[in-house]
């Protein structure tokens, strides 16, 4: 019985331990793209982060291969170019003209489109009173903290805000294809051949398309942005998403769903830390808008 003890002791200790690591990991991407920023350009990042993500997990995606059938793969396809591509460049270009704390928040509302998508296209959730309260209070948490970034001046609003909320509506649809079409591949087997196939389209564009190749041999702190970048695509996409699967295995998908309430936290440590200045009302905002994510979430 004591062995049975120590061992769930140890087991909760090192979900926990998990959960803190995976959300600094991903509340740390905002501030690496950021970096990323001082030299290259919006596509480029994005470009970037996929092809070190993809050719990371390119040998387990050749293995699960063998697992992909044809009516996979444009689910698969769908999920890499939907799900990882396109908001790996809006995370990018939201941040050319904003803070990375602010970006970071608003990713907070990801949830909130996973079950907004899932009920009115998929119909895959149902739509309650509870949930629409949620999603009022997480838009009204959304606009407190807007205006706090326009001093309070509506006119004033940067609406560069409209592509974190287009990437997070993307990752809206990527979790439902996934639920609908890919629930009998394993969570490693997904990732693994959707990110596989970003590869070529991301290798063509940064090497054919763009002035990658001149920034790398020109600019002077190129290799210090790249270097950011593929810890980015390392760490941030790569290993956190094998790390999150193992969490949902171990802990369930509703304790793993925590992530979506620390990662604000660490983004807006991370532009504290980076001078960037956060006033009250980017506080009252992260915290009404987690609430309203709180609230839609009837199993937490």
């Amino acid at each position: 019985m004591e062995r049975i003890y120590t061992y769930l002791r140890q087991s909760v200790t090192s979900n926990w331990l998990m959960l803190f690591i995976l959300s600094f990991v991903w509340g740390s991407s905002f501030i690496l793209i950021k970096r990323g920023l001082d030299v290259f350009t919006a596509p480029q990042v994005g470009a970037i982060r996929m092809l070190s993500a993809g050719m990371f997990l390119f040998p387990l995606g050749v293995r699960a291969l063998s697992n992909v059938k044809r009516r996979h793969l444009f689910p698969l396809f769908f999920s890499g170019f939907i799900g990882s591509l396109v908001p790996a460049y809006l995370f990018a270009k939201a941040e050319t003209q904003l803070s990375s704390a602010i970006t970071g928040i608003l990713n907070a509302l990801t949830p909130l489109f996973v079950l907004i998508i899932g009920t009115l296209v998929f119909r895959l959730a149902i739509f309650t009173k509870r949930i629409g309260f949620g999603l009022m209070v997480a838009f009204g948490g959304t606009v407190i903290l807007l205006l706090a970034d326009a001093g309070g001046d509506i006119l004033e609003i940067n609406f560069f805000a409209i592509f974190v909320l287009i990437a997070t509506i993307c990752y809206g649809f990527n979790a439902n294809v996934v639920k609908a079409f890919l629930s009998d591949l394993k969570p490693l087997e997904i990732t693994s051949v959707a990110l596989g196939m970003m590869v070529p389209i991301a290798a063509i564009y940064l090497f054919g398309f763009s002035d990658f190749s001149d920034r790398i041999l020109l600019e002077e702190k190129a290799y210090v942005s790249l270097g950011y970048l593929l810890i980015l695509g390392f760490l941030g996409t790569s290993l956190a998403q094998i790390a999150f699967n193992r969490l949902v295995q171990q802990a369930g998908p509703v304790f793993a769903s925590l992530v979506t309430y620390l990662i604000p936290i660490f983004a807006l440590l991370w532009g504290v830390w980076d001078g960037e200045q956060i006033l009250i009302g980017h506080y009252m905002g992260m915290m009404t808008i987690v609430l309203g994510v709180a609230i839609t979430n009837e199993k937490l």
